[in-house]
Formats: structure tokens, C-alpha cells, sequence
């Protein structure tokens, strides 16, 4: 056991008069109406779980609508229409309003207090990622009262869903609400990478780190790739829908295979998305009720990494049918195989740390047995669907809707329920209860294997996906009765939970403590400021290693006891090695997060409902939101440097490669590129369909014209550069303005070099493609102007300067971003056609 020597803690007793009444005035919680302007982790983080799990709720009630309706043949209480929309918004519900938030909602509750932080670095970010989430969501199933919820499946195939297929509203609303939604999931991506890198407590290396961070850092890191696909082909098919420019119509050029491609690419890894952060909750809860430390901690670290890296190369798992080649087909079906092993290895290493162990039964304990139990009967059944043949027989029968749910139920919500059985009581200290943790694991293990093991036989004997009724003579009945039997039995062990939690947070708020006795840092004594004081870290199991350690860091031994500035503060460190590098001046609860949030979800919905007016202005409010919070930070510290302990002086923020906000642009970026990336390949997919490229009527634009563009956008960045070194002269904004001249001429020079080409993206899909990368250079050229106009504002109020440069810095990394976007996609468009001919 290592011990930390009590002679060389940080800081020293006594602690000065009002220290804590100084940490804690700047982290007070609003109360009344005020607390929806919160920010604080702990506030968005208790928000985002409940709303996750309401949806959870939701999407629960629409399944046993279609186990209700599936309980019987010939059944008549839900329409074909009806139906059709009651599982397209069951699916759609839980995997992208449920799974994917539940897992980012736990991590922004969970993690600044398990990594040692006061909070994650852009608390407003979180704020605003919630609040887009939970109102466009809302909005978003209410669709399903009006008859407007979309009605193609949760993935949303063309043709289905093209125009001519679903000529109304509802695959609209998918589009985009599904859209921005994705965009509030990567906001929450990049938090947590950041916050994971660089806001640990002293001392807590990345050796030292908690498996569940590494877990959430690799799945931030997953969606940072995944989720720009979906994105993009979300925006192609509203194109085709809105504007008839016809990426999957076969008859003009399009490929319905492109949306696939694009969606699956986001669609397995979304399996484990979900499940990875399911397995570090595991990974954390297994030794606490073993008593014994991880075993295997590195290889499942390792297994983690090379999980998210394999399922990269497993989108087309989901189209084996598709009619791609065997050889591709073979490839993907090793890789699917091969995925199973670094999962087994986690499997197998949780196992052993039980058997080490001595295990107490406990409400944890069961779902976290039958999680084991129920994800590695899914995961067999997944090896199954690897083999080519067996798929061709199964696929889009009922065996895959039962491997579906054995893999994300039993590989996500048996592990939630587990763990909100483990820290609900860090909300106010009183535990659920165990006598009735047996019951609700009873009928939740029990009806679910009874609901959906049925299915595995169902799907055998020929029961079709996505049927909304059955002739009574084909040998389905009793199955699809058990089924639902079933379905009903694990709805009643949620209803159960949610009685035994709402009785559990009636009771009077008293001390956490650590009741499981727990060696990770969350249970240490925390308030709305966090710890009192930030803890040094000597091992991978602090409360374990360090039996007085919450003694010392709540008598304010340890780093920042206090408050430096006055103002919310956090400690940033290192990336690998955690050592102190500087004081962070955290931002302070605002209405804005919520006012641009709401703005958001208000344009997207209402352009939907074609209301352009009304949903511009929403824009303007998001906008304008945006730029208000923005305009409140960058601000120079109040002072140069901050004593955070006895001997420790640090400096109070950073710039450059040293900024938080520095890297969140770059990974920010990195999404941006990967949606450009999708874009091109759309391109090079339609080009490669076609027996001459560019097809008849059809034509590249004049070289002259991208090589001027290129000229203007480089000679844009060249000014940029210039304004960087002109930093605090009157002549900033004006290089700037010239910058922002060239980026608009560039635009232009392309645009018209199209338009002399005769690009008409309506008559095939070649053209489509075209359009839709000068359309996106387009998006980023308004984006730059009107963030250019910001700096300049703010660089005539005197507000960039040295000690206040992030927003040049950024800007500067956003302008030569679009330059190279804008020289790609012209290379792109002239280099394809050359390459083939």
C-alpha cells in the first residue's frame, strides 16, 4: 500500500479565515427559475441523465405498443402507418435520444470529480450541448402526436425516404433533428477529450487513470470520426429532398448504396460507442465489489483502444446483402470476428478479478452478472451474423432484431442500471434499496431474456423485420406471445427502479461518504465547487493507497484550497505525465448557452416545417447567443500568476498550443474535415459509377478559375499570418478585413467558374456532388466573414492583446483550415476525372 507522507502534503494547517466561504460563493448553485442558467457539471450532468432516461421511458412505452400489436395476428390496434412510425421513433429514440446521451450525460456528471477537477473546461459548452439536445428532442417526438414522426426506420434507407417514396414531413424531421443532434453529441465529445487530457488532478498520470476515463476518452475520441458521416449524409438526402439534387436516385446518376456506406460508417461504431463506456463502468465497479484490485488493467486499456479501432472497419457488416464483392465482403466479415477478441479479453479479465475477490451481493452486483451473461450470449450471436451464409439467411429477420437488444441492452442498460444503482447515492446520500434491487434485476433479467430470446427462433423460422401484423398459420404465434409477455415483465422491474429512486431522493439529503468502499477519487467529500482541495495522486487506486486522503482534501492539504481569483478555477495539467501547468478560469452560470441552444433546435425544426422566416430568426437568436457567451470570455486574467499551495506558483491561463480552447478547435476541425471528407468521398463513389467523368452535360469548370481561388485563399492566410504579428496595432482589424475580401473573392471565383462550366446539380448526380463540396466551402466562407467581423469588434473594443489571444489564435487556425478545404475540394473535383481517364 502506498501512503502519502503527511509532511509533504501541498498545502499547510491552519487554513486562513473565509477560505472555503471563498471557494465556495463563485460555485453557489442558482436556486428557483435560476438554476436552468447552471452550468456546473454536476447541474447539467443530473439534467442530462434524467432527460436521457425519460427518453428511455418514451421509447420503452412505443416497444410495447409493437409488442401489443405483435402479441396476436392479424392484429388491428396499430394502423401499417401508425406502426411504421411507432418503430421507427422506438429506434431512433433509444439509439440517438437515449444511448448515445445517457453515456455522455453520465461522463459529465461522473468525471471532473473521478479525474480530481473542479469541472470540465467549457462548462458552457456542456450547458449549451445539453440544452440543444433536450429541446430538440422534445420537439422531435412530439412529431409522433401530430402524424408527422418519420416512418423509413431508424436508418432511414433511400429510396425509402427520397421524395418520390415519402413525399411528406416525417423523414424531413429526421434529417434534421437527428442532425443537430449528432452536432450536440460531438460539442460533448470534445469537452471530454479535453477535459480527460488536461484537467486531472496532480499526480494522476495516464497510467494512474481511471479505466472509465480511458474508456470515454477513446469513445469521444470514436464520435470525433463516426459521427461526421451521418452528418453529411443527413445533409445530402435533405438536399435530394429539398432541392431534387438526386445523390440517390439511380435513374439520374445517384447510388442508393451511398447512404449505407455513409450510415453504417456511423452505425457500427455506434454500437460500441455505446457499449465502451458501459465496459469502463464495469471495469470500475467490478473491483469495488470484488475488494480487489482490476485484474488485467493494462490489456483491458489496450482492449478498449483496439475495440474502437476495429469498428471502423466493420460498416459494411450491415450490408452483406448489398451485393458488394466477396473479397470486400470477406474482409469485413475477419475484421467482425476479430473484433470479439480484445472483448473477450475484458470479459474474461472481469471474471477473474470476481474470482480474486470476495463478492457481496448487492444491487450493482446482479444487473452487473447479468450484464456478463446477456451481452456475451449477444456478442456469439454477433460472431454468428459475421459468417457470410448464416447472414444471408437471417438478415432483416427477427434473429437480428434479438441480437440487436442481447448487444445493447444487455451490453449498455443492464450496466446503467448497475451503475445508478453504484452512485445514486453521491446525489444525496441515500442508497436504493437493496431488498428491492433483487426484485427489479428479477423482472428486468427475467422479462428480457422472455421478451427477446423468442426472437432468435422467430427470426429462424422466417419472421421479417418491420412487419406490422402476421397470417396466424406460420408458426409465430406462441413465440411472439412470449415475446410480449416478456416485454411487459421488464417493463414492470423500470417501473419498480423508478418508484424505489424516486423514494430513495425523497428522503432527507444526508453524508455520502464511500459506501462501497471505493478507491476511485469521486467519492471523496465534494460540494458544487468539487473537492476543497484538488488532490495529489501516487496510484491507480488513490483511496485504496491513500486511506486519508479525503481527511486531508477536505481540510484544504492539497492543491487550490481556496479560491486564487475569486472566480471558478480548475487546475490544468499535463497530458501524460499530470504535472501542474497552470491555473483555468473557468466561466460562470449564463443564460446564453440555453438562448443559443434554443435558437439551434428552433432553426432546424422550424425549417422543416417550412416556417424559413421564423426559423432564420431562430438562427439570428442562436448566433447572436453564441457570440454574447463568447464575448463575456477571453478576457485578461486578473493577475499574472496564482499560488495554488506552500510552494507551488502557477501561471493563471495560457495561450497558443497551451490554451484549452486551442485544442478544442483542432479536434473541432478534425470533425469539420471528416465531414468534408464524406463529401469527397460521395464524389469519388458517383464518379466511380460512371462509364465517362464527367457524364454527358456536364463539364469541370476552367482550371483558371480554382487556381485563381487558390491564389486569393492563400494570399487570405498570408494576411492572417500578418495579423498575428501585428497583435495589438491598429493595423490587426484591417488585415483581417483584407483577409476576409480575398476568402469572399476566392468563393467567388469558383462559384463562377461553375457557373460558366454549366454545373446544374438537379439533372445528375455528378453535378450534385459538385455543388454540395462548393456548398459546404460556401457554409464556411459565411462562417469565417462573420467570425472575422468578431475578432475585428472585439480587436477595436481593445479585448485582444496579448494576454487575451485565443479568438485570434483560433481564428487563425479556423482561416487556414478553409484555405486548405477550399484548395482539397478543387483538387478533388479536377483530379478524379483525370485519374480515371
Amino acid at each position: 500500500m502506498i501512503e502519502a507522507d503527511p509532511v509533504f502534503l501541498p498545502s499547510s494547517l491552519p487554513r486562513p479565515a473565509g477560505e472555503l466561504a471563498g471557494l465556495a460563493a463563485p460555485w453557489k448553485t442558482p436556486t428557483g427559475w435560476r438554476f436552468f442558467k447552471s452550468v456546473n457539471n454536476t447541474s447539467i450532468g443530473l439534467l442530462y441523465i434524467g432527460t436521457a432516461l425519460l427518453f428511455f421511458i418514451l421509447a420503452g412505452i412505443l416497444g410495447l405498443l409493437m409488442r401489443a400489436q405483435l402479441a396476436v395476428p392479424d392484429n388491428t390496434l396499430l394502423s401499417a402507418a401508425t406502426y411504421n412510425q411507432v418503430f421507427t421513433m422506438h429506434g431512433t429514440v433509444m439509439m440517438f435520444l437515449f444511448a448515445i446521451p445517457v453515456v455522455e450525460a453520465i461522463a459529465v456528471y461522473l468525471l471532473p470529480n473521478m479525474l480530481g477537477a473542479r469541472d470540465l473546461p467549457f462548462p458552457r459548452l456542456s450547458a449549451y450541448a445539453f440544452w440543444a439536445y433536450a429541446i430538440g428532442g422534445l420537439a422531435f417526438f412530439c412529431t409522433l402526436f401530430a402524424g408527422l414522426a418519420p416512418d423509413g426506420g431508424w436508418f432511414m434507407y433511400p429510396p425509402l425516404t427520397g421524395k418520390e417514396y415519402s413525399p411528406g414531413l416525417n423523414a424531413d424531421f429526421w434529417l434534421l433533428g437527428i442532425g443537430f443532434i449528432e452536432i450536440s453529441a460531438i460539442a460533448g465529445a470534445i469537452e471530454l477529450i479535453v477535459g480527460i487530457l488536461f484537467t486531472r488532478a496532480p499526480g494522476m498520470t495516464l497510467g494512474r487513470m481511471p479505466v472509465y476515463a480511458w474508456a470515454m476518452l477513446v469513445v469521444a475520441v470514436m464520435i470525433v470520426f463516426a459521427f461526421p458521416a451521418i452528418i453529411a449524409g443527413t445533409a445530402l438526402l435533405e438536399l435530394e429532398r429539398a432541392y431534387d439534387w438526386p445523390f440517390f436516385i439511380a435513374e439520374r446518376g445517384g447510388d442508393p448504396l451511398l447512404w449505407q456506406h455513409l450510415f453504417w460508417f456511423f452505425g457500427h461504431p455506434e454500437v460500441y460507442i455505446i457499449f465502451l463506456p458501459a465496459a469502463g463502468m464495469v471495469s470500475t465497479m467490478i473491483p469495488t465489489i470484488a475488494g480487489t484490485p482490476l485484474i488485467g488493467r493494462r490489456p483491458i486499456i489496450v482492449a478498449l483502444v483496439a475495440v474502437g479501432f476495429f469498428s471502423f472497419a466493420l460498416w459494411a457488416h450491415h450490408m452483406f446483402t448489398a451485393g458488394l464483392g466477396v473479397l470486400e465482403m470477406s474482409f469485413v466479415s475477419a475484421a467482425s470476428m476479430a473484433v470479439a477478441v480484445p472483448t473477450a479479453i475484458q470479459v474474461f479479465a472481469w471474471i477473474a478479478t470476481l474470482w480474486r475477490g470476495k463478492v457481496t451481493i448487492t444491487g450493482p452486483t446482479l444487473f452487473l452478472l447479468g450484464f456478463m451473461f446477456i451481452f456475451v450470449l449477444g456478442g456469439l450471436t454477433g460472431v454468428m451474423v459475421a459468417v457470410l451464409p448464416f447472414d444471408w439467411q437471417v438478415h432483416d429477420t427477427y434473429f437480428i432484431v434479438a441480437h440487436l437488444h442481447y448487444v445493447l441492452i444487455g451490453g449498455m442498460v443492464f450496466p446503467v442500471f448497475a451503475a445508478m444503482y453504484y452512485w445514486i447515492p453521491l446525489i444525496n446520500g441515500n442508497r436504493l434499496s437493496e431488498s428491492l434491487a433483487r426484485w427489479v434485476f428479477g423482472l428486468m433479467f427475467g422479462g428480457f431474456n422472455l421478451a427477446f430470446f423468442p426472437m432468435h427462433i422467430t427470426g429462424l423460422l422466417g419472421m421479417p423485420r418491420r412487419v406490422y401484423t402476421y397470417a396466424p398459420d406460420l408458426g409465430w404465434n406462441a413465440l411472439n406471445m412470449l415475446s410480449t409477455v416478456g416485454a411487459f415483465i421488464f417493463a414492470a422491474g423500470v417501473l419498480l427502479f423508478i418508484v424505489d429512486a424516486v423514494r430513495a431522493f425523497r428522503k432527507p439529503e444526508k453524508e455520502v461518504g464511500n459506501p462501497w468502499n471505493a478507491a476511485t477519487l469521486e467519492w471523496l467529500p465534494s460540494e458544487d465547487y468539487g473537492n476543497r482541495s484538488i488532490p495529489h495522486i501516487v496510484s491507480m487506486e488513490p483511496l485504496w493507497d491513500q486511506p486519508a486522503l479525503a481527511e486531508e482534501v477536505e481540510a484544504g492539504r492539497h492543491y487550490l484550497p481556496g479560491s486564487a481569483t475569486g472566480k471558478r478555477e480548475t487546475i490544468v495539467t499535463s497530458p501524460v505525465s499530470g504535472e501542474p501547468r497552470y491555473l483555468l478560469i473557468l466561466p460562470t452560470d449564463s443564460w446564453w448557452p440555453l438562448i443559443a441552444a434554443a435558437g439551434t433546435a428552433g432553426f432546424f425544426l422550424l425549417l422543416t416545417v417550412k416556417m424559413t422566416l421564423t426559423a432564420w430568426a431562430c438562427a439570428i437568436m442562436a448566433v447572436v447567443g453564441i457570440i454574447a457567451w463568447l464575448w463575456q470570455s477571453d478576457r485578461p486574467p486578473p493577475a499574472a500568476t496564482a499560488k495554488v499551495s506552500d510552494t507551488l506558483t502557477l501561471p493563471i491561463g495560457a495561450s497558443g498550443t497551451a490554451s484549452m480552447s486551442w485544442w478544442a478547435t483542432i479536434i473541432m476541425l478534425v470533425v469539420d474535415a471528416t465531414i468534408f471528407t464524406s463529401f469527397v468521398f460521395a464524389y469519388i463513389h458517383i464518379s466511380m459509377r460512371l462509364t465517362v467523368c464527367p457524364p454527358p452535360n456536364a463539364a469541370l469548370a476552367d482550371p483558371l478559375w480554382p487556381l485563381l481561388s487558390g491564389g486569393l485563399l492563400l494570399a487570405g492566410s498570408a494576411l492572417i499570418v500578418l495579423s498575428k504579428r501585428a497583435l495589438g496595432k491598429p493595423m490587426l482589424p484591417w488585415l483581417v478585413l483584407a483577409a476576409m475580401a480575398c476568402m469572399v473573392a476566392a468563393f467567388a471565383c469558383d462559384f463562377n467558374g461553375q457557373r460558366l462550366a454549366g454545373l446544374e446539380p438537379t439533372r445528375q448526380a455528378w453535378s450534385a456532388t459538385v455543388a454540395a463540396m462548393l456548398a459546404y466551402q460556401g457554409l464556411h466562407v459565411i462562417g469565417m466573414v462573420i467570425t472575422g467581423l468578431y475578432l475585428c469588434a472585439r480587436a477595436w473594443n481593445g479585448h485582444v492583446r496579448q494576454s487575451s489571444r485565443a479568438t485570434l489564435d483560433n481564428t487563425a487556425l479556423m482561416w487556414h483550415y478553409t484555405t486548405l478545404q477550399g484548395i482539397a475540394a478543387s483538387v478533388a473535383i479536377h483530379l478524379v476525372p483525370k485519374l480515371m481517364g
